[in-house]
């Protein structure tokens, strides 16, 4: 989205990395101006999916440079009350699809009944906006809420160190030996 809207050309901006610029702009825009339907809520599952949201972002731009009369490149005078829609769905679609991850493993019985911990990490725990709403469904739930600070929260490679840390203080070691432990590329 930040690469669409060409938050790089902002004044604001142009130094940002595009999450943080949407995250900034968005602090003084107006998320009501534009409402964007939340992905996969025919589905009944843990799943996330951000291509729908990202085509009816895209769509909604193009409508807006229309109505402007700029050309794709050009930064548009409601572009932070793009943001802030777009972030607003952002959260909101994260909240609900772990609001039910959450659900499932209580029902499940996967997790403990009391000290539960949800736990977030990488880009989008950086997000004070999104960060703010999942520490309010972590403590709807009676959730602890486990987040990095947000300078770790940009590099997986420090994402694998900050767990290698705090597995260090929970005193589960470190394993010496790859054998046994299963592993996805995705």
């Amino acid at each position: 989205v930040a690469r669409r809207l060409s938050l790089r050309k902002h004044p604001e901006c142009h130094s940002m990395a595009g999450g943080k610029a949407i995250e900034h702009l968005a602090q003084t825009g107006n998320q009501e101006l534009l409402t964007f339907r939340l992905p996969m809520q025919q589905y009944r599952n843990c799943d996330f999916s951000f291509s729908g949201l990202q085509n009816l972002v895209n769509n909604a731009i193009g409508q807006k440079e229309k109505e402007e009369g700029i050309q794709e490149g050009e930064i548009l005078s409601c572009v932070k009350d793009v943001a802030a829609a777009v972030q607003h769905a952002v959260a909101v679609h994260i909240i609900q699809r772990t609001y039910r991850a959450m659900l499932f493993c209580i029902k499940n019985s996967i997790l403990p009944s009391k000290n539960a911990t949800l736990v977030v990490s990488g880009g989008v725990a950086s997000n004070q906006y999104i960060r703010k709403a999942l520490q309010n469904l972590a403590d709807a739930n009676d959730f602890a809420l486990l987040c990095p600070p947000p300078r770790l929260c940009t590099d997986n490679g420090v994402m694998i160190a900050w767990n290698g840390i705090e597995r260090l203080r929970a005193g589960l070691g470190i394993l010496h030996s790859t054998a046994g432990i299963r592993y996805e590329p995705r």
